[in-house]
């Protein structure tokens, strides 16, 4: 299986410590790092703009890379924070759903009234994950069904708080 949407072919390092991404799939994002930046220890030596302007593509295309071995970010990551901050839905975010709900891919497909390949398809970030799936995870995590039925109503603030207590 190919996994091209995760392969850099092309980084840019912009102002404002921002990164134009380019992937094999034809895909091309900017993603802004600031807050990554100010936030996760490990990022901070990126604070110096002049470290910040030298990233390039890193092994084998699957990394945004500063200094070899040391500092890098993944490119299906970088991707997904990409797809978040220009209002889409990374993939990233049925891998949460799945863990957090404890379900096997097969479950998660019946659940959502979809195939399992397109559930992975979603999962593995190879298609967009339309935000009629998304409401329905957040749907399914509201009222977290028992068996195949489906709820007629939503529930109330009580009930909701003993679903998740």
């Amino acid at each position: 299986m190919s996994k091209d949407h995760f392969q850099l072919t092309r980084v840019t390092a912009l102002p404002d410590y921002r990164l134009g991404l380019s992937y094999a799939d034809g895909h091309s994002f900017e993603v802004d790092l600031r807050e990554w930046i100010a936030t996760t220890v490990p990022l901070r030596p990126l604070q110096d703009a002049a470290l910040f302007a030298q990233a390039k593509v890193g092994f084998a295309g699957r990394t945004v890379e500063w200094i070899e071995d040391a500092l890098d970010l993944g490119a299906d990551n970088l991707r997904n924070l990409a797809l978040e901050q220009a209002g889409g839905i990374g993939h990233e975010r049925i891998w949460n759903w799945l863990h957090d709900t404890g379900m096997t891919p097969d479950q998660a497909a019946r659940a959502l009234g979809i195939s399992r390949r397109m559930l992975i398809y979603y999962r593995d970030g190879e298609k967009p994950i339309p935000r009629a799936i998304w409401l329905a995870c957040l749907g399914w995590e509201a009222v977290r069904p028992t068996d195949d039925s489906l709820p007629r109503t939503i529930p109330t603030a009580r009930e909701y708080a003993a679903l998740h207590a």
